[in-house]
């Protein structure tokens, strides 16, 4: 009988111990493939009760690396649209070499952050024993840098995709190599751009007005990240912004484009439009 008492309070810190950390707002994570990355989740109090129906949206940071703050910003939203929310965290440096921009290009040496990313999604749908099938990406500014590239490579998994002020963009220009443009896509990725899927994928483009500086965007010869023609899109987020979208509606993808008015570079101030645009796609695919 003492044996059974036990037993039953270990069950119950069991069960305490997985609300606390495992729903809601959860605790941070390490991958299980490769634990140099990291994620965190918003699962909703009702998910349990009913998992059908419920999409994933995946919040990447940018240079900051601020996953909480994006992961707490979309978790009301999550709450009343059935939808999860992942978090990921790519730290600056993984290679030791103190460099924090790798993610936004998607690949650094060995690291392919679009198989990261992919392999913490199978890992969080074993986690709450759901496929979430499509699912939807933000990004903003490092994380905009991000979330084009890696709807260029695998369209067939998004949903939607919302691209916020990224300061250098890949623009789909087959006359340039890989990132400016796209000539030699195939062979860094092993697929070709599948210009029909991405024309599948409800896509937004979103920056703020008055996001203007330059001092961070622009390449120089020398840096890590120039190339030739590097700078072709324009001078500020707003022109690349718009430089982007062109170049994806001239391959007949039909994306939008949201100018925030009196808004910097804030990726918090336009997050009520990037939750506009998630719902409508929702509401599309319900």
């Amino acid at each position: 009988m003492q044996n059974v008492e036990v037993n039953k309070g270990n069950e119950s810190a069991t069960q305490r111990s997985h609300a606390l950390y495992f729903r809601g707002s959860t605790t941070i994570f390490s991958s299980r493939q490769d634990p140099r990355f990291q994620y965190c989740l918003y699962v909703p109090p009702a998910f349990d009760n009913d998992r059908s129906d419920y999409r994933l949206i995946v919040a990447m940071h940018g240079t900051g690396r601020s996953m909480t703050q994006y992961r707490d910003a979309f978790a009301e939203f999550a709450r009343y649209n059935r939808c999860v929310v992942l978090a990921p965290l790519f730290p600056v440096g993984p290679l030791g070499d103190g460099n924090s921009h790798g993610f936004k290009y998607i690949i650094e040496q060995e690291i392919r952050y679009d198989d990261v990313l992919l392999s913490i999604i199978d890992e969080v749908s074993e986690l709450l024993a759901h496929d979430f099938g499509k699912f939807l990406l933000f990004g903003y500014s490092g994380g905009g840098h991000f979330a084009h590239r890696f709807f260029y490579i695998h369209p067939e998994k998004l949903l939607g995709v919302s691209i916020g002020a990224p300061g250098s963009v890949t623009l789909l220009d087959e006359d340039k190599a890989w990132w400016p443009g796209v000539r030699d896509f195939e062979a860094r990725f092993n697929k070709p751009l599948n210009y029909e899927a991405m024309r599948q994928v409800a896509v937004q483009l979103v920056v703020g007005k008055v996001d203007l500086e330059t001092w961070e965007i622009t390449h120089k010869p020398g840096g890590k990240y120039y190339q030739p023609g590097c700078n072709d899109a324009g001078e500020t987020r707003v022109e690349r912004n718009t430089a982007l979208l062109n170049s994806l509606r001239d391959k007949g993808i039909d994306a939008t484009q949201n100018i925030v008015p009196n808004v910097g570079h804030d990726g918090m101030k336009v997050l009520d439009c990037v939750k506009d645009f998630f719902l409508d796609t929702l509401q599309k695919t319900r």
